[in-house]
This record gives C-alpha cells, sequence and structure tokens, in this order.
C-alpha cells in the first residue's frame, strides 16, 4: 500500500469524526492569513487536500474562483452535498491533470502533515509546477522548535516542521516566503500550529 492509499484509508475510517470536528474549528488569526493572501488573484485557486470542503467555501465566499481536492472519497461526498454549487475532485494533490502554471493561487492546509520529510520536496515541485509566475501558496503544517519530527497524530503518523527549515524547502521548490503564523492553543499545550504563505518565482 502506498502512502497515499494509507493515509485515505486512515482518513476514511474516521470520517464522520473528522468531519464533526473540522466543522467546529474557527481561527480567525487562520482566516486573516488565507484572505490576504489567496483573495483578489486573478485566475483559479486549488485546495488540496480540502477534506469536507470548508475551506473551499470561504474561499468562494470571498470571490476566489476555486475548486477543491481530496484522496477521501467520504470528504469529497460531503462537500459535495454540502457545498452543492461548488466544485470537488477525488484525487491526489500529486497527480493532477492540471496545465502548468495555470493556477493562481494553492492552499495546502495541513494536507503535507503525512508526508515522510524526503516526500514532502516533491510535493512542493509539484505546487510549483501548477502555480503560475507570481502565483500563492499557503502550506499549513504543525510547528517544532529545533527538528523535523515524527509524532502519533490521531489518525496517522504526522511530521512537526521548524518554520526556518520548512520555509528553506521552500526556497529550494522556487518560493520566496511572504508571510509565517505560529500559535499554540491552551487547550493543546502538545500542539504548535503553523503556516506559510510563499509566492512562486
Amino acid at each position: 500500500m502506498s502512502l497515499f492509499q494509507a493515509v485515505r484509508a486512515a482518513y476514511s475510517s474516521i470520517s464522520e469524526q473528522y468531519i464533526a470536528l473540522i466543522n467546529n474549528w474557527d481561527h480567525e488569526d487562520d482566516a486573516a492569513l488565507v484572505r490576504r493572501h489567496l483573495t483578489g488573484l486573478t485566475g483559479p485557486v486549488l485546495d488540496l487536500g480540502c477534506g469536507p470542503g470548508h475551506w473551499t467555501a470561504y474561499l468562494h465566499s470571498l470571490g476566489a474562483d476555486v475548486s477543491g481536492v481530496d484522496l477521501v472519497p467520504e470528504f469529497v461526498a460531503h462537500a459535495r452535498t454540502t457545498y452543492p454549487d461548488l466544485d470537488f475532485r477525488l484525487g491526489s494533490m500529486t497527480e493532477l491533470d492540471i496545465p502548468d502554471h495555470s493556477v493562481a493561487g494553492v492552499l495546502a492546509w495541513y494536507s503535507t502533515i503525512h508526508l515522510p520529510p524526503p516526500a514532502l520536496d516533491g510535493v512542493l515541485t509539484e505546487f510549483h509546477r501548477l502555480l503560475a509566475p507570481s502565483g500563492v501558496l499557503i502550506l499549513g503544517f504543525f510547528g517544532s522548535d529545533d527538528e523535523v519530527a515524527a509524532f502519533d497524530h490521531k489518525v496517522t503518523t504526522a511530521y512537526r516542521w521548524p518554520a526556518d527549515i520548512l520555509a528553506e524547502h521552500l526556497s529550494t521548490a522556487g518560493f520566496v516566503e511572504l508571510e509565517r503564523l505560529q500559535y499554540q492553543l491552551p487547550e493543546r499545550p502538545d500542539r504548535r500550529y503553523a503556516a506559510i504563505a510563499a509566492r512562486a518565482l
């Protein structure tokens, strides 16, 4: 079983619980970052690893020409039912039949967290292939102080990244950092939440 197949199976097995959890997640700093960098763009935006479709719907409400893509059939079915006027596709973020440099923005909100470090660079390169020059990527991830480290995410193994190291990987893939966000929640002292907005060169 490939990594992506394993991740899909893991999320499918808890899809109802995950949908309920995500629907109750609301952090204004996250929304503000997405709003600043992925609205007002000329061209389509992709929400890659869109899950139940909440970020896709949020971007659409702000006027973005957005489509959602996810590996998990249950998530795509939920998104299509909940947001019937939006475009959701079942598929992998690494196997998209989309022309080079044809996308204005990409949101990958915690959708790369299960990739082991050696696999991340190829995915970032694929994101860069999709984006037009000066297109914007927002990558959400779990943060770390000093090293990349695996941890027992409740779905399947995930990875924490120091923001500086992830920014270096983005630079290698052809991006320049625009802004980063890092915070912790009192109710989850074991988690550090982070995101980087970057522009394709």
